[in-house]
C-alpha cells in the first residue's frame, strides 16, 4: 500500500511494508539488553530463575539508574507503534480456523497462522486454499 500526503508543500509517497521492514531491520540492529532482577549476579537463588523484578529498595541503585548498573525497563525501550506486534516478515499475524476466515484478509497485509484446535484434514485444506490465494502460511503441515 502506498501513501501520498502533503509535508511543507511536498508531495511524499510512502510505502508501508517497506517502511516496517526497514524499522524491523533498524529495531534488530538495535541491541535491547536483557532485563534481570537486581543482584541476580550476587545469590544463586535469583541465577536460577533469571526474570525481570522491578528494584523496590529505598536506596536501590539500580532504581537510581546510577552508572555501572543494568538498565532498568523504561518506555523508551518500546518497539515503535508503526511494527507492534507485526511478524517478521513485516506482516499482521491473523489466526484461521476455517477456510472461509481467508476471504476477510488481503493476502498482501496478513501471514496465516492455522489455529492450534483444527484437526489435521481441516488443517490440510486450510494451507492448500491459503496458498492457493497467495497467502504466507507460518505454521505449514509438514505431511
Amino acid at each position: 500500500m502506498v501513501y501520498t500526503y502533503i509535508r511543507r508543500n511536498i508531495w511524499i509517497e510512502v510505502n508501508i511494508m517497506e517502511l516496517r521492514r526497514r524499522l524491523i531491520e533498524l529495531i534488530k540492529r538495535k541491541k535491547k539488553p536483557e532485563f534481570l532482577r537486581h543482584l541476580w549476579w550476587k545469590f544463586a537463588k535469583f541465577r536460577n530463575n533469571l526474570r525481570w523484578v522491578r528494584p523496590k529498595g529505598k536506596d536501590n541503585k539500580m532504581r537510581l539508574k546510577l552508572k555501572g548498573y543494568p538498565p532498568v525497563v523504561s518506555v523508551g525501550y518500546r518497539t515503535p507503534n508503526i511494527i507492534r506486534g507485526l511478524h517478521p516478515t513485516a506482516l499482521k499475524p491473523v489466526v484461521v480456523h476455517n477456510v472461509d476466515e481467508l476471504k476477510k484478509y488481503n493476502p498482501h497485509e496478513v501471514i496465516v497462522y492455522v489455529g492450534r484446535t483444527v484437526g489435521l484434514r481441516k488443517r490440510l485444506e486450510i494451507v492448500k486454499k491459503a496458498q492457493e490465494l497467495g497467502f504466507k502460511v507460518a505454521n505449514e503441515v509438514i505431511a
